[in-house]
């Protein structure tokens, strides 16, 4: 029985979704969410906290926390209380808890994982997020970009019929990043045709945008607590500004379902009122920077925006209704948008194929011996059948390498050793052989029969 494992390593929460071709797919339950907290603490028994276990402890100290450990990813450290933990070793806390529960929910370890990242990400970010699943002992990830991943959650799950060689866009607007891409149906897929993205776009950005409107309108009579908690300087500062931000965050997801929320802020001890008329106000100008970016990635593609399929709304962030109302109004494309947009990258990747290689180029540095299979997706239905969009080709790789879109990684320390074809491996030159020494014996016989 085929074990697999996708995961979504996102910068706000970590979604996973586990299956099994007999019994189908579920999404992994942290403390009965599916959202798990991306967040770690490191505890003062030196113990290591992932999630809501991490989020809860924050209060207690907030030095010995990091919220959204994916937004350091290129700071290469991050203390923590007093001591220094690598990009990795976070990252790894969190994947590890992922493990741990597949393990659990599945009865034994699973048998392939699947990791999905940015398109942008290069090598170096790819292989931080490999070498973190290797240290929370998974298996070799695939690793899968996003889009391409929620493109097959919509032909997938939703049955969204993609027709060979047409095209859709996902604007995926999360915590921390804005991406927009655009991607087409292939035999062996989707390709991914643009991609633009937003470094300083998300729904943190959203949240400190109404941090600094509360601010604006309450400072003067409360300068001293602001400027607390815009720049704490004890415990009990720190914990009024984690307070407060999580307040905030609260407010922005409740003003995606009605028309007001209150916020309390802590250092000042007073309740706040925010609309969602305020809201809007207050992240439009980020959100028609996403605009701009969709049409440049659109036209990019060289598409038009009438020749997509459809946009599709992925990350938490894209639930605020005012998202798809630009697209509707600006674009002139009315997106899908979805009750839970943070899930769909995590299914999608599960029901994906093996991260889109194709054949491995001359460049490729694929180790000895290394056997070419195809991989198909267990989980076929709708319009997107294991004949055509769900079969590719990757390099299984001995040892701890890896093969990220037909780059092998060797593993860290190891020497590097250049491609040799097939035919130049001693099984590949003795199955030559037997076929030529066949294909002679053949042409004998043929002779032998028309000579007589």
């Amino acid at each position: 029985m085929m074990r697999l494992l996708a995961i979504d390593f996102g910068t706000s929460n970590t979604v996973a979704v586990v299956g099994t071709p007999e019994r189908g797919s579920r999404a992994l339950l942290f403390d009965g969410s599916p959202l798990l907290p991306s967040a770690i603490y490191y505890d003062a028994d030196g113990k290591m906290l992932s999630g809501r276990d991490a989020e809860r402890n924050a209060r207690v100290d907030p030095a010995r926390f990091e919220p959204n450990p994916k937004r350091r990813i290129d700071d290469g450290e991050l203390l923590l209380g007093e001591r220094q933990f690598t990009i990795t070793q976070a990252f790894a806390v969190v994947l590890g808890r992922v493990a741990e529960e597949a393990v659990r929910q599945l009865g034994a370890p699973p048998d392939r994982v699947k990791l999905t990242h940015p398109t942008h990400w290069g090598q170096l970010r790819r292989g931080i997020l490999a070498e973190a699943a290797a240290l929370a002992e998974l298996p070799r990830p695939e690793l899968i970009p996003e889009p391409v991943a929620a493109a097959s959650y919509f032909t997938a799950v939703l049955g969204t019929s993609v027709e060979h060689e047409q095209s859709l866009a996902v604007y995926d607007l999360g915590a921390g990043t804005f991406d927009a891409t655009v991607v087409r149906r292939t035999g062996a897929g989707f390709e991914v045709l643009a991609e633009g993205g937003l470094g300083d776009v998300g729904g943190l950005d959203f949240d400190s945008a109404i941090i600094d409107h509360l601010a604006a309108a309450h400072s003067a009579e409360h300068a001293d607590a602001f400027a607390r908690l815009r720049t704490p300087t004890s415990a009990a500062d720190r914990r009024h500004r984690r307070m407060l931000w999580e307040d905030v965050r609260g407010a922005k997801e409740m003003l995606s379902r009605t028309t007001h929320a209150d916020i309390h802020l802590p250092a000042v001890e007073i309740d706040v009122h925010l609309t969602r008329a305020e809201l809007e106000d207050l992240i439009r100008p980020y959100l028609e920077r996403t605009l701009e970016c969709l049409r440049r990635t659109i036209a990019r593609a060289k598409l038009q925006p009438q020749q997509l399929v459809g946009i599709f709304l992925v990350g938490g962030s894209s639930r605020v209704p005012l998202a798809a109302q630009l697209i509707h109004h600006e674009i002139g494309v009315p997106p899908v948008a979805l009750e839970q947009p943070e899930t769909v990258v995590a299914e999608g990747a599960l029901r994906a194929g093996a991260v889109a290689l194709g054949p491995i180029s001359p460049g490729s540095s694929i180790p000895n011996g290394a056997a070419l299979v195809p991989f198909s997706d267990p989980y076929p239905s709708g319009s997107f059948t294991p004949s055509t969009a769900l079969t590719s080709t990757a390099a299984q790789v001995s040892g701890s390498g890896l093969v990220i879109f037909g780059e092998y990684l060797p593993p860290p320390g190891a020497p590097y050793s250049p491609p040799r074809a097939w035919l130049a491996t001693a099984p590949g030159v003795a199955s030559l052989l037997g076929v030529l020494a066949l294909s002679g014996l053949l042409a004998f016989l043929i002779a032998l029969a028309v000579q007589k």
